[in-house]
């Protein structure tokens, strides 16, 4: 049934994605605020049970729905339950708009306003940036959002839905990631900052719970993009970013579509009052930087594209996984 609730909740999304500022997302940022102002006292194990209370709790409970749903009123209800709960975890248009934004107004020769658009959707300064150091970055979060919002959600809920854990993967997954996110922005901020106990315990289970999904995302871009390529550039270059799973990612993107990126281009500066920019990253790219050509506004459609046709591999493979055991 996985395959079902994808597909469906992804349509869904097309069709009528959530508002910017909804009430599912306002709630689950006031819960994430809410552990870590009551729990986080600063200590190793405050900082692991906080983790715990934001991420696991919500997890089970989902969890403990889909099994009460299946019990009292058949598959059909869970189904549903699973479709409504990867509608709010899953989809392109919780991030796409940013992307569109920066496209368009690269398309219009507005570098000015995609720059922008660029700091407003990452809370950096991009004022100094040229035309493809622009490109180069859109591209870099773009995918990373891709990942974190549509492929680790399809493979983590996938894996825990044959165990029959429902939709409670999806929610797993999302929270860790935003939960590691949203303690980290705070503490730059400086906006009742979360402990360096909790940032510790919040990071390092994000990046056991991403090890596997990014590579699964890398391989699929792999598979259908240049795959020589790919591989060569995950294995050779990924080291080159500052975080491993998001490395593996990139540098496999870097060899997929044939276009250079660089791991300093994600060592982002605070904006916009900042004095600091872009000027120390974007001298040190040519050195750190993956093989491939010079960032274009055509990269993005390739992009696009690469992202889109892996979409289509995962449905298809669920789709006969789900068939096979239909019939089996």
């Amino acid at each position: 049934m996985s395959f079902f609730a994808i597909f469906s909740a992804l349509l869904l999304e097309q069709v009528r994605p959530l508002a910017r500022d909804n009430a599912i997302h306002t709630w689950l940022r006031s819960w994430v605020r809410w552990t870590s102002t009551n729990f986080d006292a600063g200590k190793p194990s405050h900082g692991w049970v906080t983790w715990g209370l934001a991420v696991l709790l919500p997890s089970l409970l989902t969890l403990g729905l889909h099994w009460l749903l299946v019990w009292a009123m058949g598959w059909p209800v869970a189904v549903l339950w699973s479709v409504a709960v990867l509608y709010a975890t899953l989809g392109f248009r919780q991030f796409s708009h940013h992307f569109t934004e920066i496209r368009n107004a690269l398309d219009a020769g507005d570098e000015m306003q995609a720059r922008e658009s660029l700091a407003s959707w990452q809370r950096v300064d991009a004022s100094e940036l040229p035309r493809s150091e622009i490109v180069r970055h859109v591209i870099e979060y773009s995918v990373l959002a891709a990942h974190r919002h549509v492929f680790g959600v399809l493979a983590w809920f996938s894996v825990l839905a044959a165990f029959g854990f429902g939709p409670a993967g999806a929610v797993f997954y999302r929270l860790s990631e935003f939960a590691a996110r949203y303690w980290r922005h705070r503490s730059r901020m400086q906006q009742q900052p979360a402990s360096t106990a909790l940032q510790q315990a919040a990071g390092a289970a994000w990046t056991v719970i991403d090890w596997l999904p990014a590579r699964a995302t890398a391989m699929g871009f792999a598979i259908v993009g240049s795959f020589e390529d790919a591989i060569d550039s995950w294995r050779h270059h990924a080291q080159q970013f500052p975080n491993d799973n998001d490395g593996v990612i990139l540098a496999a993107t870097s060899g997929a579509v044939n276009v250079r990126l660089g791991g300093e281009a994600l060592k982002a500066k605070p904006a916009p009052n900042a004095v600091q920019t872009f000027q120390a990253d974007v001298e040190q790219l040519d050195s750190l930087a993956t093989p491939g050509r010079e960032p274009e506004l055509g990269h993005l459609r390739s992009v696009v594209g690469l992202v889109w046709r892996t979409v289509v591999m995962w449905l298809g493979l669920l789709a006969l996984l789900t068939l096979a055991r239909l019939l089996g």
